[in-house]
């Protein structure tokens, strides 16, 4: 039974490729009734929280297609530590897009078996929310690297579905990352044939937002 949440809190920094890596939250605890008290120990990474922010600076991956795309945000990931220190029920509870989803989850999955949480003398499940945070410097989306990638993209614009060559006669040849309404595979069951490039390994569905 779960019986205690929390925001875990972290915060690093780390740079990859053109882009860094973030992962930062401020610091809540939720307190059940009289879980102050019978709290004896709260569940423990291996070194403690300074070595769970090194795990996950080395082992988070920007996805290909977020970079691309300029992808910033955060993914909210719920987990349990159970009551042998297991990492389990690890979820995403939110949508960013472009494979950070299941980066995140990926990541906190793999993490190493904690030290169980321990009330009234007897180890316990307890629930963690954490938020990661995808972060690149401010720049603009460039449709010909786009194009060049091993992605295809589909647009989205005013409720209309266009290649990214008809795109760009539309938004340009670059824009405002922050015009990215949403960033999702592409799965239509009938698609225009000129939509889809039929050698790119995944295409995404790029929503614009209305003007």
């Amino acid at each position: 039974m779960k019986r205690f949440v929390a925001l875990f809190a972290v915060l690093l920094i780390s740079y990859i490729c053109y882009g860094a890596i973030g992962l930062n939250a401020d610091t809540i605890i939720k307190k059940h009734k009289n879980s102050a008290v019978a709290m004896r120990a709260a569940p423990q990474y291996p070194g403690g929280a300074n070595a769970f922010n090194r795990y996950v600076a080395r082992n988070l991956h920007y996805p290909d297609a977020a970079k691309l795309m300029c992808i910033n945000g955060k993914v909210y990931v719920s987990f349990s530590i159970d009551t042998s220190g297991k990492v389990t029920d690890v979820t995403a509870i939110n949508c960013l897009g472009a494979g950070c989803e299941s980066e995140a989850v990926r990541v906190v999955q793999k993490s190493r078996r904690w030290k169980p949480a321990i009330r009234n003398g007897k180890p316990i499940q307890v629930s963690y929310v954490i938020p990661i945070s995808f972060y690149m410097e401010t720049r603009k989306v460039y449709m010909e690297n786009l194009m060049a990638s091993g992605y295809g993209f589909v647009f989205k614009i005013n409720g209309k579905l266009y290649s990214a060559d008809d795109a760009e006669r539309i938004i340009g040849k670059a824009f405002n990352p922050d015009k990215i309404e949403v960033a999702e595979p592409f799965n239509s069951q009938t698609p225009d044939r000129k939509l889809l490039r039929s050698h790119k390994k995944e295409t995404y569905l790029i929503s614009i937002k209305s003007s």
